[in-house]
């Protein structure tokens, strides 16, 4: 067992005195970001010096490096190259001046860049107390895994290292989407409860909700053949799904739903949408040449418009009924009694690495997400979803801790990974599908895509590989073209169009949120494009020549596989891979547009087997008692199989309707 007592605590700290640097910090490194002006402080204040210090950001180790004379810091560097591109990453250099003007750690941060910015404060904290002559620990790492044992050991937690406890009845874990909406419904109900989060805000709200037969449809006159959608389900999970865990959504997701209307709307006045109709559907010709799939009418959202974020009302309506979120407060161990009750945790603070046993009499939600963030879990728990994705988004912060803690506690595990996969990923040409080291990086690895959000990518455009040659059916579910990827050139592709790109997203009508592409208009189209451009990864050519030569494919073959294309857009029918005639449009008009495209991973959406009530399952089929799993840390629902492009909102439905049905649970009903 890795044991991390008071006496570490307390060797570590004492080492970082006498050598002047903390615990496990790095040699200063090459600036991603520098300057020399000095802040000013007492005379004697510091012992002149160059000190580093480190904390994990959202998908990286975050690194400050400061120097300081004996009354003043003369220099800092802040490298944040690993965090997102457009967001932590750029913020190094505001990072920078912030703490070069304060003379300290007490800085703002940059807005959209929260956990980047907690990470940069916290280095920062650690290089004042150095050059103070302060013992100081950056910080105390659990057990992480390794590249050939993901799980790793459960930390054996010194009873002297725990400095605070906290009571409750039912403890939440994770202030993502499903923490969040079962906190709002356990307030609701006057439980009592805390949740706790790893990161210093709520996580990002997923704007999509599945849910049968609510609000919307009962007014439209809507019935869901309930039967055939969970024959759907199943079918699409290869019959690997548990059916009752399936059903169970089918049936409870409208109570879910009509509670989330009443804390938008009847609170908040958030108007919430419900898509039916001719908007929900593709062409009827779809099922001619391709597999008829079911797309239900289940889809609901709100009205972004007002600058809502549902994640953050929902933090707010927990707290005008007296609850709150323990921030920057992570998960460290499940605890149990001798009759394997699920007790609490033991959690850590991320900001001064104390521990705290949280005792929960009534049961642990887990809500903490499933492993994107995670090369380790990754790489041996989905080699083939991990081979071709070359970006996370939304969860790279998500790093497997729920699953693996309750697979401590003697959960089982699904034996398949089922990865959310989209076709919105950019890389620039010769670049590989599959992760690259990165030193700076969670396990030293990170995807290399520089755009994680292209959803024009999903249009059902022209793809080729780096060979020129079309393979494969565009019109495909999301995850389709994605897996025939793997079997080409590198794992990458690359989508061609013309000038008609506007209107041939409008004649595609792609639904769930992809649709957004051409529901947002020429403006939000070009914006997407110009950014990519902008990035090195998206071009523009007169030419289909100049344009292979921009995406680094052969130009005569290119131009080959365009005009046998063209060919068959006149003949409207695809001979070649079935695509439905409504998606073919020729290419000829100029200017030409290519980009190099690939996969993003936003979440995976397998953990350990639940039974009904959300309680967590172990390899016997038998129950944990105390121990709840929900959103992504819950399985047995898609049964290893890609999520189901066309059950649009499934993902969160499936998330939201088990987190009040676990609350429910834990308090008895």
């Amino acid at each position: 067992m890795n044991k991390i007592s008071r006496k570490g605590f307390l060797k570590i700290a004492a080492a970082a005195a006498m050598s002047g640097v903390t615990a496990g910090a790095l040699a200063a490194c090459n600036a991603a970001s520098s300057s020399t002006a000095a802040s000013a402080g007492a005379a004697g204040s510091y012992t002149p010096g160059t000190y580093t210090g480190t904390a994990e950001g959202i998908s990286s180790t975050v690194k400050v490096t400061m120097t300081f004379s004996d009354s003043a810091v003369t220099d800092v560097v802040v490298d944040t190259s690993g965090e997102t591109a457009s967001y932590g990453a750029a913020a190094a250099e505001e990072l920078k001046n912030q703490l070069l003007n304060a003379g300290s750690d007490e800085i703002d941060g940059v807005s959209g860049s929260t956990i980047t910015s907690d990470a940069v404060k916290k280095a920062a904290k650690s290089c004042f107390a150095q050059a103070k002559g302060e013992a100081t620990v950056t910080s105390v790492q659990l057990p992480t895994g390794d590249e050939t044992d993901w799980l790793g050991k459960e930390p054996d937690i010194d009873e002297a290292a725990i400095t605070e406890t906290v009571d409750t009845d039912i403890l939440i874990v994770g202030a993502g989407n499903g923490g969040m909406f079962a906190a709002a419904y356990a307030a609701a109900k006057g439980l009592n409860f805390r949740v706790i989060e790893q990161n210093g805000n709520v996580q990002d709200t997923r704007h999509w909700v599945g849910a049968v037969d609510g609000f919307g449809a009962q007014e439209q006159g809507i019935k869901m053949d309930r039967a055939k959608l969970l024959s759907e389900v199943s079918r699409y999970a290869s019959g690997k799904c548990d059916q009752r865990v399936v059903k169970t959504w089918i049936n409870e997701s409208a109570e879910m739903i009509e509670f989330v209307r009443s804390i938008m709307e009847d609170k908040y006045g958030v108007k919430m949408i419900y898509t039916y109709g001719d908007e929900a559907k593709w062409p009827a010709e779809n099922a001619e040449h391709n597999t008829d799939y079911m797309y239900p009418e289940i889809e609901y959202t709100y009205d972004r418009s007002s600058g809502a974020a549902r994640n953050e009302l929902l933090l707010q309506y927990i707290q005008e009924l007296g609850y709150d979120v323990d921030f920057k407060t992570s998960l460290a161990k499940l605890e149990k009694n001798s009759d394997g009750r699920i007790t609490g945790i033991i959690a850590q603070s991320t900001e001064d690495d104390h521990f705290i046993r949280y005792n929960a009499n009534k049961g642990v939600l887990l809500a903490c997400g499933g492993f994107p963030g995670n090369p380790y879990m990754m790489e041996q728990l989905d080699p083939l979803g991990t081979s071709v994705t070359t970006a996370c988004s939304y969860s790279p912060a998500d790093k497997g801790y729920g699953i693996r803690a309750a697979v401590w506690a003697g959960a089982n595990l699904d034996k398949e990974a089922a990865p959310m996969l989209f076709d919105r990923g950019i890389v620039a040409p010769g670049v590989d599908g599959g992760y690259v080291a990165s030193d700076s990086a969670f396990g030293g690895k990170a995807f290399p895509g520089p755009i994680r959000q292209y959803n024009p990518g999903t249009q059902p455009f022209l793809k080729v590989n780096r060979n020129g040659e079309r393979f494969a059916n565009e019109s495909s579910p999301y995850n389709d073209i994605v897996y025939a990827a793997a079997h080409q050139p590198g794992r990458v592709y690359a989508q061609i169009c013309d000038a008609n790109i506007l209107e041939d997203a409008k004649r595609f009508h792609t639904i769930g949120c992809s649709a957004q592409t051409r529901n947002a208009g020429a403006e939000y189209i070009q914006k997407q494009m110009d950014n990519a451009e902008k990035e090195g990864v998206f071009f523009k050519a007169d030419t289909i020549e100049e344009l292979a030569g921009l995406l680094g494919v052969p130009a005569d073959e290119l131009q080959k596989t365009i005009d046998r294309y063209n060919e068959l857009c006149d003949q409207g029918t695809d001979a070649d891979f079935g695509k439905k005639s409504a998606y073919m449009h020729k290419i000829e008009k100029a200017p030409f547009w290519g980009v190099r495209k690939h996969i993003r991973v936003s979440s995976i959406d397998s953990g350990v087997n639940t039974n009904a009530n959300g309680q967590a399952l172990d390899a016997d089929g038998k129950v944990i008692e105390g121990l709840y799993c929900v959103g992504n840390v819950g399985g047995v629902f898609y049964g290893g199989a890609d999520y189901p492009f066309h059950q649009t909102g499934l993902s969160l439905g499936r998330c939201y309707t088990f987190g009040m049905l676990a609350a429910k649970h834990a308090m008895g009903k």
